[in-house]
């Protein structure tokens, strides 16, 4: 397929945004059946354009014409398959355009699904979803054509980055890019609702299954790019507190608020101002995201573009979704009548202390994200943030939270017992005990309070189990009883309590990658022996090899556990030919949880090369909570509940047989 359908495909795109965010809106203020209908299938023609659009240029990298500047800058026609795909978004332009697909494929999933939807909000969700779909099909008409094309063809490409060349990276920018973009429904629903004035329970139902959805990828994109950071970097971390790390961290966390804060305007009609302003937060935080990563103010692997022209252009995308949101949230949101009363100690307030915590956490990671580059643009001075500020900020206001966390579920809505719960949680703060003494006797070296924060972990998992238990009356009940209550026990439950036991799992091995890491730094020969954590790792020399379009040099390691081999490691530094950029190939050995970890420096003449060693015990652990919360969020995903209005299957008999009849 020819570049120039790709383009024309976008220019169509926009001409039937712009008329999907004018008519049903339009359509909504006249109350007009015929004009909101427009909105379905408008989105889903504007889903359909955007698709081809980036079919066309998916097509162009993998026949490899370079005759489109894109590819001819991002590809090589030595590269594999799987990067040749990848590298559709391992650049500005293209990451552009899958940020405008996602957004158009929300849109077409609230056209195609959306029937429970009332007319007049779901006329205005999709006008004020194709708003920010016009304003980025603008941003790459104007400034990121991704059809570019070159004249004469050149005969080779100059290759993607090859820090972007790792199946983690295929993965990781889709998964945060369906969360950054998710989280524009939403914002889409809130501003509609400001539009209508009308904001109750259902429209708490209405919000959470896409809040959940963005939610859920952006904890796994998250987690990807973490776990692609620590192995393929050669640093041996998993997070260094990077503006661009910082910028994806920040809408999770308001995002996290958010699903907590319509949970309670869902069950008790309350906090209603509160949870629109979360919605409204949580996008514009993933578009400050977008921001920084494109506008040329950040320096830092995660950074695309370093053309003023774009971020200009993304800070007035900004300026106006962001400021005109808030503007209209100060003039509607007195208007909307507030829920229920509670009091402080029941599960609602659990919940607001947890969102407090959540905003809190937020703000300081934005003000460490954003006072530098404020500093720098009002007085020229340079200042760094690093890792020691978010840490003695970040930390404090999670522990409160993570115990607040646990007691949450057992209050009861509306007024709850404090002491009670305290009772029915002797278990799980005994088990946490246990593990905190059990962690001081086993363990030497490393923070004071790293077993503390071990049996706050433990805690938290049995705090989890204990909810679900008493819910099903385990060891209380017969065996039919509990299953039969297992059975019925809604999906939402199971994925509360996976969801909060991963946060547990995840906060062991931080725990134990940070405080009980060994570390060793040596040169080694050939023949030479380094022992690290009771391995032995031998030396045994240096062996070129070749790759499609690589070239390694790699030192093979022979490993040995109490003097019984135990495999091989080979890690290696490698040069991509076409841009002669070096990287840095770590080797992990894993057993159970922990893993050895080697990142090779720069081999010397005489065949010795320098090692970095790293023992990381539970390190695993991380990645494995993350995965327990992407589960729990997906089996409340299928909770039966969040489908408003889907009748029962009994009413749906029913129905058919009146019908027949």
């Amino acid at each position: 397929m020819s570049p120039e359908i790709g383009h024309y495909a976008l220019v169509l795109a926009l001409a039937l945004a712009l008329i999907q965010s004018v008519v049903p809106i339009w359509g909504a203020k006249q109350a007009d059946a015929v004009l909101m209908g427009t909105a379905g299938p408008v989105a889903l023609g504007q889903f359909a354009f955007v698709a081809l659009a980036f079919a066309v240029l998916t097509q162009a990298y993998l026949v490899s014409d370079f005759s489109v500047e894109n590819v001819f800058l991002n590809s090589h026609s030595a590269k594999p398959l799987i990067y040749r795909i990848s590298g559709v978004w391992g650049n500005h332009e293209g990451s552009m355009l899958l940020w405008v697909l996602i957004l158009a494929l929300f849109s077409a999933l609230v056209a195609a699904f959306g029937r429970n939807l009332p007319l007049s909000l779901k006329a205005n969700v999709l006008a004020v979803q194709s708003w920010i779909t016009v304003a980025f099909l603008l941003f790459i008409l104007k400034t990121s054509n991704p059809f570019t094309r070159l004249s004469p063809a050149p005969f080779e490409g100059r290759d993607l980055n090859p820090l972007l060349q790792d199946p983690g990276l295929a993965i990781h920018p889709p998964l945060l890019y369906v969360g950054y973009v998710g989280f524009s429904m939403s914002f889409a629903f809130a501003v509609a609702a400001l539009i209508d004035g009308k904001i109750d329970a259902a429209w708490a139902r209405w919000v959470r299954p896409w809040a959940l959805t963005a939610w859920m990828f952006l904890t796994a994109g998250i987690s990807m790019g973490s776990f692609w950071a620590y192995y393929e970097l050669g640093w041996g971390g998993w997070w260094f507190w990077d503006p661009v790390e910082n910028a994806s961290l920040m809408p999770w966390l308001a995002g996290t608020a958010l699903l907590h804060s319509a949970i309670v305007m869902e069950k008790r009609e309350a906090l209603k101002v509160w949870t629109v302003l979360l919605a409204i937060l949580t996008f514009s935080l993933s578009l400050l995201g977008t921001f920084l990563v494109r506008s040329g103010v950040l320096t830092s692997v995660h950074a695309f573009a370093v053309d003023p022209e774009r971020g200009v252009f993304i800070l007035a995308i900004l300026v106006v979704f962001i400021g005109g949101s808030l503007a209209l949230y100060a003039w509607r949101a007195p208007m909307l009548k507030q829920g229920g009363i509670f009091a402080p100690v029941s599960r609602e307030g659990a919940l607001v202390l947890n969102n407090l915590f959540l905003t809190a956490a937020c703000a300081a990671v934005f003000v460490g994200t954003l006072y530098p580059l404020a500093l720098e643009a009002l007085t020229g001075a340079k200042i760094s943030v690093g890792p020691p500020f978010f840490n003695w900020t970040f930390g404090p206001l999670m522990v409160p939270l993570l115990v607040v966390m646990v007691f949450g579920p057992f209050l009861a809505w509306k007024r709850g017992d404090l002491y009670g719960v305290a009772q029915r949680l002797t278990w799980a703060l005994g088990l946490g005990v246990a593990a905190m003494l059990a962690a001081y006797a086993t363990t030497s070296g490393g923070p004071v309070l790293a077993p503390v924060v071990i049996g706050l972990a433990c805690y938290i998992i049995a705090g989890s189990l204990i909810e679900v238990a008493e819910r099903i009356q385990l060891f209380r009940a017969p065996a039919a009883t509990v299953w039969s209550r297992a059975k019925g026990l809604p999906r939402s439950a199971w994925g509360t309590a996976f969801a909060h036991a991963g946060v547990g799992v995840m906060l062991i091995g931080i725990v134990g990658e940070t405080a009980y890491r060994q570390e060793l730094i040596v040169q080694v020969r050939p023949g030479q022996t380094v022992s690290i954590a009771g391995y032995d790792l031998t030396f045994e020399g240096l062996f070129p090899e070749e790759g499609p379009n690589y070239r390694d040099v790699v030192a093979r390691l022979q490993v040995g556990e109490g003097g019984v081999p135990a495999g091989v490691l080979n890690p290696a530094k490698r040069v991509f030919t076409a841009r002669n950029m070096p990287t840095t190939e770590a080797a992990l050995k894993t057993r159970g949880v922990s893993q050895l970890y080697v990142s090779p420096g720069d081999p010397a003449e005489d065949g010795s090369i320098a090692l970095r060693l790293f023992y990381k015990p539970m390190v695993l652990l991380i990645w494995i909570g993350t995965l327990f919360m992407v589960f729990g969020g997906m089996l409340s995903l299928s909770d039966r509940r969040l489908r408003v209005g889907a009748p029962k299957p009994a009413a749906r008999r029913a129905v058919a047989i009146e019908a027949a009849e």
